[in-house]
């Protein structure tokens, strides 16, 4: 099954990909993550997304359909693949049905900017393996390290408040329409996030068999 979950900047994308993906054994692509990958490493690509990704601003469409598109043909992806971060412009969904990738199921999870607000604030990443992490609603075995690897868990520089409702406004005006494109074509799915993560789990397992 080819996924797409869609929702703001801390909507819970990631956490309920990373659960989809144990349950489908297929991969959960965080086109973040990807990027951070190459920030790190220094790569050409890492170097150009690093200013936009500091300042809140969205990768350039040409960047990150690039990094896509080699990561999707990678042996992994031949079963499957949920997109988490990708598209987030209607431009960009439109190259992905060029590239003649058809995608099984939208899923938009849909969370108010003030419950997003707060939920970010606590949010917590391994700076070795990207794993997220929640202060409250998924906090690590022990505090500040990193379940899967044992990497430090640190707070991302676009999870402050300021940052936060910059990446809201960005997501409303470029990455919300979306919704439409997506409605058009009979594969959208909404789920309201919940408060509590496995009941809004329940609700997009049941957005996958629908």
């Amino acid at each position: 099954m080819k996924l797409i979950l869609l929702g703001a900047p801390g909507a819970g994308k990631g956490t309920q990909a990373e659960i989809i993906c144990d349950r489908l054994h297929i991969p959960a692509i965080s086109t973040g993550n990807i990027i951070r990958e190459a920030l790190k490493n220094g790569t050409e690509m890492g170097l150009k997304a690093k200013s936009y990704m500091e300042e809140g601003k969205l990768v350039p469409d040409d960047v990150v359909i690039g990094i896509i598109k080699e990561r999707l043909a990678q042996d992994d992806c031949r079963n499957g693949f949920i997109l988490d971060g990708f598209p987030r412009t209607v431009p960009q969904a439109q190259a992905l049905d060029a590239m003649g990738i058809e995608i099984d199921r939208v899923i938009d999870i849909e969370v108010a900017d003030e419950a997003i607000e707060k939920r970010m604030g606590g949010r917590r990443v391994c700076e070795k393996c990207g794993a997220s992490y929640h202060v409250e609603v998924k906090p690590p075995k022990q505090e500040g390290v990193c379940d899967r690897c044992g990497g430090g868990l640190v707070i991302r520089k676009d999870d402050q408040p300021e940052t936060v409702r910059d990446r809201l406004a960005v997501y409303h005006q470029q990455t919300e329409p979306l919704k439409d494109y997506y409605a058009e074509t009979g594969k959208l799915k909404i789920v309201v996030g919940q408060q509590e993560l496995e009941e809004t789990t329940k609700l997009t397992l049941a957005a996958l068999e629908a």
